[in-house]
């Protein structure tokens, strides 16, 4: 298996969905805020509506936030209401259009595929499941695989000497410990 820790499997498969994310909701004139934001108003309860929380949830500045919230009230997917007791308190609401606006934007295919790509597997570790996702999620989305050298289809050795069969080049140790564009892991071949 590809020698990746756990954290960069999880780092490159978010990299993938956030890939995905701006192309589709590009389309729509959004940015990924906008509508991981209108998410957490859809998902959260009444004492937790606030731009406050949506901050803290969503780890971003006050700015970002302000910001964020007025594309969406302007756009329609969102109304800010004052509360009815302490009128420093905003309350912000989800209304239909952003509610609609969510149902038909998730989930996402790509991932959907790669899910049902490996379903029915058995894994003996988390970076093993990880690694089966993110080979999944590469095939599904037709994206390079960035894997390293040395457990590519196309790799060789002989006598301590690495060759790259594809690049018909030779390969220096550095070469074979780092991540390859042009990496092709066995499972991408059909070869398992």
């Amino acid at each position: 298996m590809q020698e990746l820790t756990t954290l960069k499997l999880i780092d490159r498969i978010s990299t993938l969905l956030r890939t995905e994310q701006r192309k589709k909701f590009s389309a729509l004139g959004l940015q990924p805020v906008h509508v991981q934001t209108l998410d957490y108003l859809a998902s959260c309860n009444r004492f937790s509506d606030t731009p406050a929380a949506v901050t803290d949830y969503l780890g971003l500045t006050k700015g970002t936030v302000s910001q964020t919230l007025q594309v969406l009230v302007r756009k329609g997917f969102i109304e800010k209401k004052q509360d009815e007791i302490d009128k420093r308190i905003v309350h912000l609401q989800i209304l239909q259009a952003g509610k609609d606006l969510l149902s038909s934007i998730t989930p996402f295919d790509v991932f959907i595929k790669a899910e049902e790509a490996i379903a029915n597997k058995q894994f003996d570790s988390i970076s093993a499941a990880l690694y089966e996702a993110l080979v999944a999620l590469q095939n599904v989305n037709g994206s390079s695989s960035f894997g390293q050298c040395k457990n590519c289809i196309t790799f060789s050795e002989e006598n301590d000497h690495y060759y790259c069969l594809l690049m018909q080049q030779p390969l220096s140790q550095s070469d074979i410990e780092k991540i390859c564009r042009e990496y092709i892991s066995v499972t991408n071949s059909g070869l398992v």
